[in-house]
């Protein structure tokens, strides 16, 4: 796949690995950082060879944000750029899985919080920090945060700017899963894995429906399941394994 300094880019098994790639600066964002991911994310969403995307971070960090190297002078543009990845990252019609290996501080915080699914290492860590440096929440933290713990724990996250730990991110709702540093990687692929291998169709209406109904009635949500099981009744994958499925009943 293509090419960057900032961010790699690999795939296998219909998964695609996006591996942020500043490891001496916790893969903290710079504006070539950031359309470099954007460009990446772009196309593997794309790619009809991908069937789900996971996004993680090279060296000890996930991603510590911005780079304070450059924030005074490009922050407009970082804090537009987020918008851009957040949007992509959730149209995706694939899933997205953060592995999360480290740090998540600020941008890099709302970047794992915009996946579909956080895995984490038990040294992982994620926390809104803005405030340390007199700023608000950005890169979609203050639509999915409270959507994750509610809104009076999402206020405390932002106003404390603390860092929170593997085990209180995972009863938080933060961090779907926990696993040990070492096996990250490999519970990674292993979950990927298994997702790649379900029919894509089902898979990608499966997100769409369950998005659409954060901001849909109850009516309307019904009757898109409607739609979108029409279609994935006609499809072959359904076909194939409904009859598998009454074939196997039968015997």
């Amino acid at each position: 796949m293509a090419a960057y300094e900032r961010v790699l880019i690999a795939m296998e098994n219909g998964v695609a690995t996006v591996t942020l790639n500043r490891p001496e600066k916790l893969n903290a964002f710079d504006r070539d950082s950031c359309a470099e991911l954007l460009e990446g994310l772009r196309m593997v969403a794309r790619s009809e060879a991908v069937r789900v995307i996971v996004l993680t971070g090279a060296g000890r960090g996930f991603c510590a944000g911005a780079d304070l190297s450059v924030l005074a002078e490009d922050g407009a543009a970082l804090v537009a750029a987020g918008r851009d990845i957040a949007l992509t990252i959730r149209h995706a019609p694939q899933p997205v899985i953060a592995s999360v290996n480290g740090p998540a501080a600020g941008g890099g915080a709302n970047l794992a919080l915009a996946c579909d699914y956080r895995i984490a290492s038990e040294r992982a860590s994620i926390g809104q920090v803005f405030h340390k440096l007199g700023l608000a929440p950005d890169w979609g933290g203050s639509f999915f945060l409270p959507r994750l713990v509610g809104t009076g724990r999402a206020l405390e996250l932002v106003w404390s700017a603390r860092m929170v730990d593997a085990s209180e991110a995972a009863r938080l709702g933060l961090f779907d899963r926990v696993v040990s540093h070492e096996t990250l990687q490999q519970e990674t692929r292993r979950l990927a894995e298994l997702w790649a291998g379900q029919p894509p169709l089902a898979v990608r209406s499966a997100k769409e429906a369950v998005y659409r109904s954060g901001e849909s009635s109850l009516a309307a949500t019904l009757d898109l399941e409607i739609a979108l099981q029409q279609q994935l009744f006609a499809s072959a994958d359904a076909r194939a394994r409904i009859g598998a499925a009454r074939e196997q009943r039968s015997h």
